[in-house]
């Protein structure tokens, strides 16, 4: 156990990283560790911004759950996106980062092609997509629907189409991401091996079956994490999608009302700021426990393997 005087020496010695360091400390206290907490607080006190907040206990909380039929037709709707788009996501995006992991021609081309959503802004292909989807024979989904002489479809404004609108949208958007990381796994994967199992007659689908996918399950595992964390907090895209509708932020019937869209709703739009907190808190408890039970799912299944 060091001394005092030792510690306060090494202080003094190390001065200079600690000021080196300082500024990225204060930025994170100051908007993230420090609103962390404050939020927290928050949920358990009803505060409107105007007033003083008030303690209420486990009141937020009791009211989401038991008394707040909203909330549990968002967290419906939210469940439903992401068991919609990260399993399809994810398919598409690894069969489009083995596809272009062979020897072909302008692969650059094709990286370059599928990566430009990810650095497009949110709101600007969600602005496209919904002229894409707009309802009559204006949009162009529509118009091609006509011409193969299926009826148009009011997806923006019917309950029924909104949410599977949105999610195809995300899921077009999420594939370059997604590929890219899946596409890095692979050529960590040694060509040895494939060398190896085409000597033995393996087929393609062993090789992708018996060599690919057991060696991309740490990639496959991240891709995972992220898709759920970043799909439980869809907000952007139902924002722009069903901004202009009568029902405002969720569409028609909050057929398509997400948890952090609900989120803003209250804490935003209705100044709720204390229930705003507890459903931020809720939210993020949700992911963290999805979170552990894919961890230790993983180091199962590392395990037996």
């Amino acid at each position: 156990m060091p001394s005092k005087k030792s510690f306060i020496s090494q202080l003094i010695e190390q001065r200079y990283s600690y000021l080196f360091i300082a500024p990225v400390i204060i930025l994170f206290s100051v908007f993230v560790f420090i609103p962390v907490v404050a939020s927290f607080f928050l949920s358990f006190t009803k505060y409107n911004i105007v007033s003083p907040p008030q303690w209420l206990g486990w009141g937020n909380y009791r009211q989401i759950f038991f008394a707040d039929p909203r909330f549990w037709k968002a967290l419906a709707n939210t469940s439903l996106y992401v068991l919609g788009v990260v399993p399809i996501c994810i398919w598409i995006s690894l069969l489009l980062a083995v596809a272009i992991d062979q020897k072909i021609r302008f692969k650059n081309f094709y990286k370059a092609m599928f990566f430009m959503p990810v650095i497009t802004s949110v709101i600007a292909i969600s602005v496209i997509w919904k002229w894409l989807f707009a309802g009559g024979k204006f949009g162009l989904v529509n118009y091609w629907l006509v011409k193969f002489g299926i009826s148009p479809v009011d997806w923006i404004m019917s309950p029924t189409w909104t949410l599977p609108a949105i999610m195809i949208m995300s899921i077009w958007a999420g594939l370059g991401y997604n590929m890219i990381l899946i596409l890095a796994g692979l050529q960590t994967i040694p060509s040895t091996l494939y060398e190896a199992a085409e000597m033995d007659g393996a087929g393609a689908w062993h090789k992708f079956w018996r060599i690919t996918l057991p060696l991309l399950r740490p990639t496959l595992f991240f891709v995972l994490i992220m898709s759920l964390i970043n799909c439980f907090q869809v907000f952007e895209q139902v924002y722009i999608m069903t901004a202009g509708t009568t029902e405002g932020v969720g569409g028609v019937l909050d057929c398509a009302l997400s948890l952090v869209a609900y989120l803003y709703e209250k804490g935003f739009q209705n100044f709720e700021m204390g229930y705003a907190s507890a459903i931020a808190y809720i939210l993020f408890g949700i992911i963290f426990v999805i979170t552990l039970i894919n961890l230790k799912v993983s180091r199962l299944r590392h395990f037996e393997y």
